[in-house]
């Protein structure tokens, strides 16, 4: 009996594993199949970029492309508006600038070759404010024909039906989109870098990071590679790889901007609110990109959007402003960098006229643990982890995607072992559990609101016009941030308007 039953079972159980081992190695060759063809498509592009330019020059010798991608945003305007520069050299002057930064930086994820045949038709956008301005924009910004991949496979293949409301404004404003930039996988991370196009480094230092999310945009732009572009925040995603890089970058209030048509792993989150803003070289190109967004384009196209427009007078205004200010929140220590890049902006600011006052965000323990941290992964990161799923996880993602993963009692019993000892870490490992039914979700809303109106109720009290705090940085080494738990996402709750800036902040002005 014991015989005729090994006779029978020892066969089927080989079988059986045979059939797990093949399932197996016919997944993993369908994702490298989907690698490879994600990363061709890249490098077909490129290619056709550097034909382009090639071609270009050939045709007209006599241009100086290199010069042009010296011009501030302001200047290079100017001279198209005046005749002196056309659209064409400039749109293949930083076609040529970027395809030189991608290669020493590895920032792009495509190149938007039909901005070629935009050209065909620019003069139709004479009138538009940005006529003539090649742009970059972010992996997850949709461009019609093209992936929004977010860095994970589950989003290759997937070509955007229709531009993003902020293209299609840009466009209207005779702006020229010309390539996409990379992002960490997922997008909830300070690194910029995926399993399908790699790591982008810091232009500053190869050796550090750029920052996340926005960090192909942070990188291209420092490098030169792009005059203007479009990045998205929900915890630092444009104002991070602003520091890491030494650019400008603004997070405006959400829904200040139309976020249709932005991809993204996980949608839906009410209590850290996302954005998309500008990032460029200097605050007046900002200012610049803000004027040509709030449109009645902008308005029509998503009529959520509030109706109003840029407030120049605001902008230009010289008064003197009540700016609050903090060094330290009480939860994240600034680097010794940061803290002394703050007092001098401090000092620089009361020279300028302005007034300086202390400010303490409230109970920043309970805001950061369980509106950013429990907020974000509100489902104990369940919608994010599918997306992992189908290929690797980036080495800058593993300690977030191991922790994230753990069942929800492990969670709970290690945030209970580390309280006595580490009890930030603690609460935020219990926060990663998520919340268990839609009462706790909506109590979370209540309470996340509750905060915001405590907050702001200590900011009319100061009469407050600004709040000035320090930034991440310098910039990391790889493989670091991933670990990192920063404060940064607090100020998503209270949903201000913020940016970085590498110049004097005295001459900001910041129309709501």
């Amino acid at each position: 009996m014991d015989v005729e039953w090994t006779r029978v079972v020892v066969p089927l159980l080989c079988a059986a594993g045979v059939s797990v081992f093949l399932l197996k190695w016919t997944e993993q060759q369908k994702v490298k199949r989907k690698l490879q063809r994600a990363r061709e498509k890249r490098e077909k592009e490129l290619e056709q970029a550097e034909k382009a330019v090639s071609f270009f020059k050939t045709r007209n010798a006599g241009v100086d492309l290199s010069s042009i991608v010296t011009f501030p945003l302001a200047e290079l305007s100017k001279r198209i508006r005046g005749g002196s520069l056309q659209p064409d050299a400039v749109l293949h002057a930083y076609m040529e600038k970027a395809l030189e930064v991608n290669k020493k930086l590895n920032c792009a994820t495509a190149v938007l070759t039909e901005s070629l045949k935009q050209l065909e038709n620019i003069e139709s956008r004479k009138d538009g404010l940005l006529y003539g301005i090649p742009f970059s924009i972010k992996d997850n910004v949709d461009y019609e024909g093209y992936d929004s991949s977010c860095g994970v496979l589950t989003k290759l293949d997937d070509p955007a039906v229709k531009d993003s409301v902020v293209v299609s404004v840009l466009k209207k404003q005779g702006a020229i989109p010309f390539i996409k930039t990379n992002i960490p996988q997922g997008l909830l991370n300070y690194e910029c870098s995926n399993p399908i196009y790699g790591r982008t480094v810091n232009p500053c230092n190869l050796e550090k990071t750029c920052g996340g999310s926005s960090g192909g945009e942070g990188a291209l732009i420092a490098g030169g590679g792009s005059i203007l572009g479009l990045g998205t925040d929900l915890g630092g995603s444009i104002r991070i790889p602003a520091a890491f890089c030494g650019i400008c970058g603004l997070k405006p209030t959400n829904k200040r901007i139309s976020m249709l048509g932005l991809s993204s792993c996980v949608k839906g989150v009410k209590t850290a609110l996302s954005s998309i803003g500008p990032m460029a070289r200097d605050v007046e190109s900002l200012a610049l990109c803000m004027r040509a967004l709030l449109c009645t384009d902008m308005f029509t196209l998503d009529p959520t959007v509030p109706p109003i427009p840029f407030n120049q007078q605001v902008y230009e205004s010289y008064e003197p402003l009540r700016i609050g200010y903090y060094e330290n929140d009480g939860y994240l220590q600034p680097s010794p960098s940061m803290s002394r890049a703050l007092r001098e902006t401090k000092e620089l600011l009361e020279k300028a006229g302005h007034t300086l006052i202390p400010f303490n965000l409230p109970r920043i323990f309970t805001a950061f643990h369980e509106f950013v941290v429990r907020g974000n992964i509100a489902d104990g990161a369940g919608t994010l982890l599918k997306h992992f799923k189908e290929g690797p996880v980036d080495p800058s993602m593993q300690h977030q995607a191991s922790s994230w993963g753990l069942p929800k009692f492990m969670k709970k019993m290690i945030s209970l072992l580390l309280r006595p000892f580490y009890p930030r870490m603690a609460a935020t490992t219990h926060a990663t559990c998520g919340v268990d039914s839609p009462a706790d979700l909506w109590k979370q809303h209540k309470e996340a609101g509750d905060y915001i109106h405590e907050t702001l109720a200590e900011w009319k009290k100061l009469e407050l016009d600004v709040l000035l705090c320090p930034m991440l940085g310098p910039a990391y080494s790889f493989n670091y941030t991933g670990k990192l738990f920063s404060n940064v996402p607090i100020l998503n709750i209270i949903d201000y308007i913020l940016q970085n800036v590498q110049q004097d902040v005295s001459t900001i002005r910041v129309s709501l």
